[in-house]
């Protein structure tokens, strides 16, 4: 691990930092869930701790609670967040308002991989889109929000904690994790730290095999309170160990990973308020074919491949009173080096830089103005982003084929750099009228190509997590993803009652997709070709930029019925299709809804949830998707508070032992297991659960 070379990056940048108080967000943009902690905003919504939110290991299942959600099933510790239909980088997730590439070319590590949720303290969702403060991105924005010990309210330390112990039978699981610290007015400082493993997971068919998984998470947090604001640092450390991932035709060995963030924010009664970050961080990344699973069948057919990535990433705010508001300038930047070998094992001599020495950047600008006209609330930005990307020198070992070496050497001689501009406008409208609050908004958001799209000269199944057995080629000519955004809805409240829906529309132009990679497909009339049909797939895929759009609509909604009984839930449709031609997009959540029953006593509760989607017959022909049924997952779920911060939760999960297949669920690449290759992996089985918390 290289903490301290991250903190050392973060020293050496902390002249440049000078800064603001978060930027205040309101009801109508955000949604919030709450996971652990006492201090809660009234404001925003909770899904309180019989929503059963600390079940799993994968934190990204939280946001399939919100309307819109949804979780790309990549394995334990590999989902990615769906919203309104887009996933991967798409939708900008940050861990502590840091931004960050993750390490492996096929997302194993999606951003939430690095918010474990025994150390989760809070998700926040921006509704619709991401504001342009925080960078560009097509979906809204996910920022996961740790665990900390604040400030106290008097100069005495304090030691404070909130520790969480987690078990459940379905796969042998068990976590145990949280934050202790001390703090006063002027001073804080806490350690985090959670250790999570589990086993194969059942289903009623039998074991998901190569399932397994395992992940320690460690780091401090400390903060100085002055006159001058407040200055914070936070460093962390995660080692992924052996984990299954059985959509993919690799498993994780290990992944090593360090955070480093430095902040400062200046003081509230300032004229102009200052807010400013620097982040590092470093991910090294192995992943086979052959440790966990069934190896191939032919010992030459074994590999390893090696990944790293490294990041720095900064910003600096100023927030100034403007006519009729508020508004905010400020500066970003993002870079970062990546690479990826596939290698052999026990041959020296096979080597492929699939990702040789990828260097991207990013240089931004923004202005945003938050106030109010005639009574009408607004929030309307505007930023524009410099972008560059280079390609190193691709390497072969001698080992490797003709084909191969023929496809480095034609990507080495053509032209390996980019850059390139683009804009963003988000403008949010909304107006309070007490019960009613009515909003709108409209934008215009957008996507550059990440590595693996523009750089991937050998054709391999690297496609950002994509997971549908499909072997790709990048492009080099790829254009920025441009979405035109419109949304209306409103937020309707009246005693115990409430509802917020929403419609929705993006045009996507210049939507990044597999292609046929010629006019022939399955004619082996190329080296590409050649070389894929080689690896066993005869008609390879191409990024190329098609024409897209979605659109549909969410809800959530609950009404308390008696002094103890109430019902909440939500509700989500989306459709994605290509505008050029006659198909649709891939992996899109089906129309779901979630409901929930919970009778609340003072010192204890008990809920019931369905959750359930209908058929997805809307299937995209290009990537071989198929078709899936629809299914209903009923969970009990209770909570007993023992004490003062003292809670302890239990349930049972997929309460009828049902077993159903989710559409965003990848196919099964592991021979040996009870899920046939090829199948759609199954969820969980019945199991128990019991979760033990302590806060103080």
């Amino acid at each position: 691990m290289t903490l301290t070379r991250g903190a050392l990056a973060l020293f050496l940048g902390a002249p440049l930092l000078a800064a603001s108080p978060a930027h205040a967000q309101d009801p109508s943009l955000l949604d919030e869930i709450v996971v652990t902690g006492v201090r809660r905003d009234p404001v925003v919504d909770n899904v309180r701790p019989e929503g059963g939110v600390a079940v799993t290991a994968d934190s990204s299942g939280l946001i399939a609670r919100l309307p819109g959600g949804a979780r790309v099933d990549n394995g334990g510790l590999s989902g990615q967040v769906q919203y309104r239909g887009l996933f991967g980088d798409r939708v900008l997730v940050r861990i502590n308002g840091q931004r960050f590439h993750t390490g492996g070319p096929n997302a194993m590590d999606p951003p939430l991989h690095y918010a474990p949720m025994p150390l989760v303290a809070r998700m926040q969702v921006d509704r619709g889109v991401s504001p342009v403060r925080n960078g560009p991105a097509l979906a809204g924005g996910v920022n996961a929000e740790l665990k900390q010990v604040d400030f106290g309210p008097g100069p005495e330390l304090t030691p404070a904690g909130d520790l969480a112990a987690n078990w459940r039978s379905v796969d042998d699981a068990h976590a145990v994790g949280g934050v202790i610290g001390v703090a006063n007015e002027r001073f804080r400082l806490n350690l985090i730290g959670s250790r999570e493993e589990g086993g194969d997971t059942r289903f009623p068919g039998g074991v998901i095999r190569d399932s397994a998984f395992e992940r320690d998470t460690y780091g401090l947090s400390a903060g100085v309170r002055s006159g001058a604001g407040d200055l914070s640092l936070d460093l962390r450390g995660q080692e992924t160990g052996p984990t299954g991932t059985p959509p993919f035709s690799m498993d994780i060995r290990y992944f090593d990973t360090d955070f480093a963030r430095l902040a400062y924010t200046g003081p509230a009664s300032a004229p102009v308020q200052v807010e400013a970050s620097l982040g590092h961080s470093r991910v090294e990344h192995a992943m086979d074919n052959f440790s966990l699973r069934p190896g191939p069948a032919m010992a030459a057919m074994r590999r390893l491949s090696l990944a790293d990535a490294e990041s720095l990433s900064g910003d600096l705010r100023l927030a100034f009173e403007a006519p009729a508001g508020r508004l905010n300038v400020g500066l970003d930047f993002e870079r970062a080096d990546k690479s990826v070998s596939i290698t052999h094992p026990d041959n020296p001599a096979f080597l492929a830089t699939s990702l040789p020495g990828i260097e991207t950047g990013r240089l931004g600008g923004h202005v945003e103005w938050r106030g109010s006209l005639s009574g009408v609330e607004a929030e309307v930005g505007v930023r524009v982003d410099a972008h560059r990307a280079r390609a190193g020198v691709a390497r072969t070992g001698p080992a490797l084929p003709v084909g191969p070496t023929r496809l480095a050497t034609a990507f080495n001689a053509s032209d390996r750099s980019w850059s390139g501009g683009a804009y963003d406008v988000a403008a949010r409208f909304w107006r309070n009228l007490g019960a009613f609050t009515p909003r709108v908004t409209l934008a215009r958001k957008t996507r550059v190509p990440n590595p693996v799209e523009r750089f991937s000269w050998l054709p391999t199944e690297a496609s950002g997590g994509l997971a549908d057995g499909n072997i790709y080629v990048g492009e080099a000519e790829l254009r920025p993803e441009i979405a035109w955004i419109a949304e209306a809805g409103f937020d309707w409240r009246r005693g115990g009652t409430w509802a917020r829906p929403t419609i929705y529309y993006r045009r996507v132009d210049d939507y990044i997709q597999g292609v046929a990679y010629d006019a022939t497909p399955g004619v082996a009339d190329s080296l590409v070709e050649m070389v894929s049909a080689a690896n066993g797939d005869p008609t390879p895929l191409r990024w190329a930029n098609v024409d897209a759009e979605l659109y549909g609509f969410d809800v959530d909604f609950g009404a308390a019925l008696t002094d103890r009984l109430r019902v909440e839930g939500t509700a989500s449709h989306v459709r994605g299709r290509r505008r050029d031609i006659e198909d649709d997009l891939y992996r899109i959540a089906p129309p779901n809804l979630r409901l929930a029953a919970i009778w609340e006593e003072a010192d204890w509760s008990l809920g019931l949830e369905a959750t359930g989607a209908l058929r997805q017959r809307d299937v995209s022909v290009t990537n071989g998707e198929a078709s899936t049924g629809g299914y209903a997952v009923f969970s009990l779920r209770g909570e007993r508070r023992l004490g003062a911060g003292v809670s302890v939760e239990a349930g049972i999960e997929n309460l009828l032992d049902r077993e159903y297949r989710p559409h965003l669920a990848g196919r099964n690449r592991v021979t040996g297991s009870d899920v046939a290759v090829g199948e759609r992996l199954p969820g969980a089985g019945r199991g128990v659960f019991v979760t033990l918390r302590s806060a103080w």
